[in-house]
């Protein structure tokens, strides 16, 4: 069982790969209510989210969320807000991603634009469109201290993204414009945990490790489960002593 508290969360690109195995292990973690995010919860790629959510009525909640379309965010926070209640939501998961296998030489400008668009940008209106909820719920925990309990940001990011490891990593595929704006993504991180420290809000970068997605490969290390199991795992014994660090999903510091 994971060990995690929160009573709510949002997932983002819950339809497949690490997002549909965290809506599961929420569920099995009891999460009260669980909104699983992504750009057509009714398409042909989310049919194993839509039978989650028809056997988990009223705690598994579908959101159409594009976080590549800023209207789409400010609907779909419009929609979770209604159904929050007076409690906030407790976590916040930025998990949507796209990854164009493009190096250095061959990535053009659109590659570079959509992978920021939705990597950075997109990741920090959510973040914007969901903050009075998250602020809802840092403020109905009467106690100190940081959690995910209380309200947490966890930002999914990559080894990929470190300045330190990327001159050694052998590319198992080409990732340019994936590394680059997952870089990115940390130092949005390192903003949100500094900006919203005042509000009891705790934000880290979290490293999956090599995982056999869709997005990984068929030769990644891990699959699914255990990475979500260990993220999960972390996340729940975050403190505000973690705010602003980039984690593995062992809990293992991550060089920047």
């Amino acid at each position: 069982m994971a060990a995690i508290q929160a009573c709510s969360a949002l997932v983002t690109g819950a339809n497949r790969g690490l997002g549909l195995e965290m809506v599961k292990q929420l569920l099995e973690a009891h999460c009260s209510k669980i909104f699983a995010a992504c750009r057509d919860p009714q398409g042909p790629n989310s049919e194993a989210l839509r039978e989650l959510a028809k056997k988990h009525p009223g705690v598994v909640n579908l959101v159409q969320l594009d976080v590549a379309d800023q209207c789409s965010i400010k609907e779909s926070a419009e929609k979770v807000g209604s159904l929050l209640g007076k409690n906030g939501l407790n976590l916040l998961v930025n998990n949507a991603a796209v990854l164009p296998q493009k190096t250095m030489l061959t990535a053009t400008v659109e590659d570079m634009l959509n992978t920021f668009n939705t990597n950075v940008i997109g990741p920090l209106f959510v973040i914007r469109e969901y903050l009075p909820y998250l602020r809802t719920a840092a403020k109905a925990k009467c106690k100190p201290g940081m959690s995910c309990d209380k309200a947490a940001v966890i930002n999914i990011s990559t080894d990929s993204a470190s300045m330190s490891i990327m001159p050694a990593m052998e590319e198992p595929f080409p990732f340019f414009p994936y590394s680059i704006s997952k870089a990115g993504l940390n130092m949005l991180t390192i903003y949100t945990a500094r900006d919203l420290k005042a509000d009891g809000i705790l934000c880290i970068s979290l490293h999956p490790g090599w995982v056999r997605t869709d997005m990984g490969g068929d030769e990644a290390s891990i699959d699914a489960r255990e990475s979500v199991e260990g993220m999960l795992r972390v996340i729940g014994s975050l403190t505000e002593k973690q705010n602003g660090a980039f984690l593995d999903y062992t809990g293992k510091t991550m060089p920047w």
